[in-house]
């Protein structure tokens, strides 16, 4: 059985290979390993193969873990699950990225409650680029007001988009609605000056992601095992 060092030097090998075979720069996609479900005692290991970004899809998992994993100062914590209303407080004061902000209300209680203290928390804007009932996020038509909105709040820095495509899309739809993100992100990416991130692309999907301009994939059972 592969370690989790092991695997965690794939799916960079991996993210390197489908980086080059779209002729784009070295390093210009970062792996956010999705560390959900998993106990700490995983993440030290992939930390200690050299993982800093980390992904958690529940807010008070994700939290128990940061504060048992206090001591790993230079770890960077994305929450890229769906986040309501009652929980912006502890996530505005915990986490260094959200990647699921999906309307204003939440963009403004995460503002609100950041604490002085801390740099600006950095948000993803997610788009359901399918409109798929089942997903959050906002439509594409949503998107240029909450840019807007966002981009006035000195507590928040605007850095991309992240999307979730249809997982049972065909290969030509897949490639649509990657384009259509890309296209997107690319807007935004010449107007505004720290909007760098498009997160798109998971087990899956990373190497069409990668090729339509990804600059995050989010992978976790690749590197941590299939879920219980």
């Amino acid at each position: 059985m592969q370690t989790i060092a092991e695997r965690l030097k794939s799916a960079h090998a991996r993210i390197e290979n489908a980086t080059a075979n779209a002729h784009r720069p070295p390093n210009s996609v970062k792996l956010l390993a999705v560390s959900k479900t998993k106990p700490v005692s995983d993440i030290r290991q992939a930390y200690d193969a050299g993982q800093r970004l980390f992904g958690e899809n529940y807010v008070q998992e994700g939290v128990e873990k940061i504060t048992e994993l206090q001591d790993l100062t230079d770890i960077e914590w994305h929450l890229i699950g769906p986040l309501q209303s009652n929980k912006t407080r502890v996530v505005a004061e915990h986490f260094d990225w959200v990647q699921s902000v999906d309307r204003e209300k939440i963009a403004r209680r995460l503002h609100d409650q950041r604490p002085e203290g801390l740099p600006p928390l950095n948000i993803c804007i997610q788009l359901n680029i399918d409109d798929e009932a089942s997903k959050s996020g906002i439509s594409a038509d949503a998107l240029p007001a909450l840019v807007d909105t966002i981009s006035q709040m000195d507590r928040l820095v605007l850095r991309g988009l992240m999307a979730i495509p249809s997982a049972d899309a065909s290969e030509a739809q897949q490639q649509k609605t990657l384009a259509q993100l890309h296209d997107l992100f690319a807007r935004y990416h010449t107007k505004l000056t720290n909007f760098d991130t498009l997160s798109v692309g998971m087990s899956g999907d990373a190497e069409a992601a990668i090729e339509n301009g990804s600059t995050m994939v989010r992978i976790g059972s690749a590197i941590f095992g299939a879920r219980e």
